[in-house]
């Protein structure tokens, strides 16, 4: 396979041959031996070039597939005896990255004192390529061919209010009247069926009307809400301390919110850099022994 992939890239016999030290003949006839396996002719053979067949271009690509995902499980078999190590830059929500991803990161260098990290702290979708960044932690439904997704948690949503805002306004009985209450919506959301309840058979209730406030940092919002201005909706990860504490009462628990997903994100799934694969692993396993989502 490699001899027929640097065949048809290098455009003869002659240079697959140099690259594996063999004679052209030599090389011609491990490709004349696949086709003899496959009875199906890959390439056509002229004295200036080599083209390929409809055939020889679908198995050329299936090829290369293979070679690749053979080259990332050999690293991968390596990359077990190994210690990550150098820069790792990371893209993470401002959230989730101040209240929880600094202690993950914390004991993740301890175990692993020869890696360093740059984390860029964005609630907007950074361009994971054009600001090299290694791993990205998002979270909502992400739809998007050209990344790769490992969910890492679940994250639900939910509605609360600070008690002082309920003793003025009176509690929400109905997904209705959260419509005409002041709400504090976050402006980046890009996840679908945000402010939309269900209740037990299923039945959605968006809630619909102009915000009171919206803004770009959830952290705001979490103040705004503990200050008694309006009805928050966003991840548990942010509310839970404060719903533990009764600093913020969940509204309508009866009614089931969007569920989303905490998710490590990055370009390709093959050359994963080790010190990438075990940052991911580290926060898949951290997250699942937690109790702060």
């Amino acid at each position: 396979m490699q001899i027929f992939i640097t065949a048809v890239e290098e455009g003869s016999f002659a240079a697959a041959a140099r690259r594996f030290k063999l004679s052209p003949a030599m090389a011609g006839k491990h490709v004349s031996a696949i086709e003899a396996d496959l009875n199906v002719r890959l390439l056509q053979r002229s004295t200036r070039r080599l083209s390929l067949t409809h055939a020889g271009q679908r198995y050329y690509e299936r090829c290369k597939m293979i070679l690749d995902l053979l080259e990332d499980a050999n690293r991968e078999a390596i990359d077990v005896q190994s210690t990550p190590r150098g820069l790792l830059r990371v893209a993470a929500p401002v959230s989730f990255g101040a209240m929880h991803l600094g202690g993950i990161i914390s004991q993740y260098l301890n175990k692993f004192p020869e890696v360093s990290l740059d984390v860029l702290l964005e609630d907007k979708y950074t361009d994971l390529l054009e600001n090299r960044i290694d791993v990205a932690i998002r979270v909502g439904r992400l739809e998007d061919p050209g990344l790769v997704t490992r969910r890492l948690a679940p994250c639900n949503m939910v509605l609360c209010a600070s008690p002082d805002y309920l003793k003025k306004h009176g509690t929400p009985e109905k997904p209705a009247d959260i419509s005409h209450a002041p709400r504090l919506a976050f402006s980046q959301s890009i996840s679908a069926g945000d402010w939309t309840l269900f209740d037990a058979a299923g039945r959605a209730y968006p809630i619909e009307g102009a915000p009171l406030v919206t803004a770009n940092n959830m952290q705001l919002l979490l103040m705004s809400a503990l200050n008694g201005s309006g009805i928050a909706y966003g991840p548990d990860f942010v509310f839970s301390e404060y719903l533990q504490k009764g600093g913020l009462i969940r509204l309508l628990p009866e009614y089931r919110t969007t569920e989303l997903y905490i998710q490590a994100v990055y370009p390709s799934a093959l050359r994963i850099p080790f010190k990438v694969r075990s940052f991911v692993d580290f926060i898949a396993e951290t997250l699942d022994d937690t109790q702060i989502l």
